[in-house]
């Protein structure tokens, strides 16, 4: 399955300073997994090398795993197999970890397991879901980051955008959004941003891949904060838990089936589907 296009990041200046890649992966591997010389979907193993980066050896263990897996940006190597950023620029590898736009640990996310999941259900007791957010609504939101930059802003902004994209395919992961009520009311921006934001909601839940529900403010399962799963076609069911820091993306087995209890448990709170948009559509008109 070909994912959304991702840019490849440009190779450091000489002088500049290069970050060292000791481990950049997406999630753990589960103990035991062996990365030995394969391709393991979106699961990754790289490592910083000592030598020098356009070593044949390196480049050998490299090109054998992009071949394996041609529409992978990410492949699992040899453990063995240290990669340096010069070398990973060039073969249009890491790309999440350069782009802007956000966390890099989120860019793993971004660029490696929302493209390539099936089904993805989402929490969100704060805000409108990443996903199904407005323009506007997203700038606002990213606009009022602590010591960010106008610049670095918008950078998010289009980010975000591009990450919507995934709706648009015509084999579009099904997106099971579960939201606070609170949240229609919540005020970002001025009346006429909210109205235009849950206009979209309604506008976005007739698209068959997509079901928005209401979740009841009473839940107290929902108050530990937003999370996503994601179930994978050739890899494992994947969370991404949100924090004020830095968020979590694993596919620990025991983190995966707490998550998707806490799911559940919420899910129990949330109303039908059509009375989540009756809902929506009542709140629309109160944002005049």
């Amino acid at each position: 399955m070909d994912g959304p296009p991702t840019a490849t990041p440009s190779v450091p200046e000489r002088g500049a300073r290069t970050p060292t890649l000791r481990r950049a992966s997406l999630f753990e591997t589960p103990q035991g997994a062996s990365t030995h010389g394969h391709c393991m979907g979106p699961l990754i193993a790289a490592y910083a090398h000592r030598a020098h980066p356009s070593s044949p050896s390196v480049r050998r263990h490299v090109l054998a795993g992009i071949a394996s897996q041609p529409t992978r940006r990410f492949v699992v190597v040899h453990p063995m197999c240290e990669i340096a950023p010069t070398l990973a620029a060039p073969l249009g590898l890491f790309a999440s970890t350069s782009r802007p736009g956000g966390p890099r640990w989120f860019m793993g996310w971004v660029d490696e397991i929302e493209p390539y999941a099936t089904v993805l259900r989402s929490w969100d007791p704060l805000l409108v879901p990443g996903l199904l957010q407005t323009e506007p609504y997203a700038r606002e939101i990213f606009a009022r980051e602590p010591r960010i930059t106008p610049a670095e802003a918008e950078d998010r902004v289009q980010a975000r955008l591009q990450r919507q994209q995934i709706l648009d395919r015509d084999d579009a992961p099904s997106l099971l959004a579960l939201i606070d009520v609170g949240v229609l009311r919540r005020p970002v921006g001025d009346s006429a941003l909210m109205r235009d934001q849950l206009d979209f909601l309604l506008d976005v839940a007739q698209r068959p891949a997509v079901s928005i529900q209401l979740v009841d403010p009473a839940c107290l399962p929902g108050l530990m904060g937003a999370f996503m799963i994601a179930e994978l076609t050739n890899g494992p069911t994947t969370i991404h838990a949100d924090s004020s820091a830095e968020g979590q993306v694993t596919a620990d087995p025991a983190i995966v089936t707490a998550i998707s209890n806490r799911y559940e448990a919420i899910r129990l709170w949330a109303y039908p589907e059509h009375v989540s948009l009756r809902m929506i559509k009542e709140v629309t008109q109160e944002w005049t």
